[in-house]
C-alpha cells in the first residue's frame, strides 16, 4: 500500500475539494488513461486494488503508471469513545481527486485491452471515470 515515507506534521485538516483539477489533466506518460469525472477521496487500498485489477488483466504486459498518491492523513477515534480528548490518531491516507485528474495511465497494449483493464480498475474506485486516449 502507498503511504508517505516521512511527513512534517502527522495530523492534517481535511482541506477543500472544490474546483477543477489544474495539474495532471492530460495523458502524459502512457497512451491510454483513466480520468476522474467527479471528486472524492481515494484511499491507498483502493489505488492498490485498482492497480492489481489492471495488471492482472493485462497479464503484466505493457506498462502502468499511477498518477495519484495518498498524501492526506485521515484520523479516526475509536468506537464508543466519549466526546473530547482531542483529535484521533491517523488511520489511513487518501489522495484527493478533483474532476479532470488523470489517475492511471497505460501503454504497450492494444486499445481494447486497455479499455477493459481500465474499466476493471474504475469499478474499484469511488469516483466516476472515463477512458481517455493521448492526443
Amino acid at each position: 500500500m502507498l503511504v508517505p515515507k516521512k511527513v512534517k506534521y502527522r495530523k492534517q485538516q481535511r482541506g477543500s475539494m472544490k474546483g477543477q483539477a489544474t495539474r495532471s489533466t492530460e495523458v502524459s506518460f502512457g497512451k491510454f488513461g483513466l480520468k476522474a469525472l467527479s471528486r472524492g477521496w481515494i484511499t491507498s487500498r483502493q489505488i492498490e486494488a485498482a492497480r492489481r485489477a489492471m495488471v492482472r488483466y493485462i497479464k503484466r504486459e505493457g506498462k502502468v503508471w499511477i498518477r495519484i498518491f495518498p498524501h492526506q492523513a485521515v484520523t479516526a477515534t475509536p468506537n464508543e469513545t466519549r466526546m473530547g480528548g482531542g483529535k484521533g490518531s491517523v488511520s489511513h491516507y487518501v489522495a484527493t481527486v478533483k474532476p479532470g485528474t488523470v489517475m492511471f495511465e497505460m501503454s504497450g497494449i492494444g486499445e481494447d485491452t486497455a479499455r477493459k483493464a481500465l474499466k476493471l480498475a474504475a469499478h474499484k474506485l469511488p469516483v466516476k471515470t472515463k477512458f481517455v486516449i493521448r492526443r
